[in-house]
């Protein structure tokens, strides 16, 4: 049977060998896409399936230990502030005078702009959540999937306080187990159908 990615196969063919695991790392750093969907897109495009589970796994953990680092940086920063906030709120001497707050109202385009994608991503967020507290971050990373790609399920464990190396070594786990299944199946279906 004659493969219908041929097209793809040949314009895959046509590049330099050493570029082709490089397209798949790069695709592997796409949210969504990861290193699963880049694993098959490069077996489909003919390249060996070890070489396309590899390189789609590298570009998917350079990007989750990117999104862990940049996103540590961000919540010791904000949790600085708010610890030198508090402790200086505390130290301030206090006075009788009363003090008039105002409080802005939320206008319509602040809580009407949630689309679709949003509430699907919050749904996501609530999901990963719920996994978090049931089955650790093992557990949820492994999981995970399932409702957000790993890059933003790093970044919602890295806010939640979870230490960085525990996200690196878990999602490196979960990226490694999703993207050998998922190329292990990608092979099975161009070997059933003799696509190669």
């Amino acid at each position: 049977m004659s493969s219908p990615y041929e097209g793809f196969q040949a314009f895959v063919d046509q590049l330099p060998e050493f570029l082709q695991p490089l397209l798949v790392a790069l695709l592997g750093m796409i949210p969504y896409v990861e290193g699963e969907g880049s694993a098959a897109i490069g077996i489909l495009g003919g390249i060996h399936p070890v070489v396309a589970a590899l390189a789609g796994i590298v570009g998917n953990l350079l990007s989750v230990v990117l999104v862990v680092l940049l996103g540590s940086r961000v919540r010791e920063s904000v949790v600085a502030r708010r610890a030198a906030r508090t402790s200086a709120a505390a130290t301030a001497p206090r006075t009788s005078t009363s003090s008039t707050m105002v409080m802005e109202r939320p206008t319509a385009t602040d809580t009407d702009t949630d689309t679709e994608g949003d509430s699907r991503r919050a749904k996501g967020r609530r999901r990963l959540q719920r996994w978090l507290v049931r089955f650790g971050v093992p557990g949820a990373s492994i999981i995970a999937p399932f409702a957000l790609p790993t890059q933003l399920t790093a970044a919602f464990f890295v806010a939640s306080g979870v230490k960085k190396g525990w996200v690196i070594l878990w999602q490196a786990v979960a990226i490694v187990l999703w993207t050998g299944l998922v190329a292990a199946a990608a092979l099975g279906v161009v070997n059933l159908f003799g696509w190669q």
